[in-house]
């Protein structure tokens, strides 16, 4: 019999791919980010998108919708101020300000228990608009 955890507030629980395709870009490089979305339905986060290791953070960008939630991981390579590569996992819930209420009231109830989920996050940014999680608040937020 297959178990599921499930958050309490939301109902929701977390699909075995979503935290294999997590592990995949956190120990394995093998994508560069991972879009997740509710599954209403399923009451269950699940992968949506993944973009490989040379896409760019444009790229990861143009995948999120203009008018819909969503949670993202975004795996974010940088040289340091004494020359050292590194890299952070930055977890992003993005909420749109023309987006539903209903779906911005999911994915608030659902947040912080789906965090949890992925360990290994450095991390975190809310986004209502793509200014807010511009490539320069990354960096900012990393060093």
């Amino acid at each position: 019999m297959f178990l599921r955890r499930t958050n309490s507030s939301s109902g929701m629980g977390v699909a075995e791919q979503s935290k294999t395709t997590f592990l995949e870009l956190q120990r394995k490089k093998v994508h560069r980010y991972v879009i997740f979305k509710i599954d209403e339905k399923k009451k269950e986060v699940v992968v949506e998108k993944t973009g490989g290791p040379a896409e760019s953070y444009d790229d990861f960008t143009a995948s999120l919708p203009e008018n819909d939630c969503r949670y993202a991981v975004y795996d974010f390579d940088f040289v340091t101020s004494e020359n050292c590569q590194k890299s952070k996992i930055f977890f992003i819930a993005w909420s749109p300000s023309v987006s539903r209420i209903r779906a911005k009231m999911l994915y608030a109830t659902s947040k912080d228990w789906f965090r949890r989920e992925l360990e290994g996050i450095h991390y975190e940014i809310q986004a209502t608009d793509p200014t807010e999680m511009d490539l320069e608040v990354l960096r900012d937020r990393a060093n």
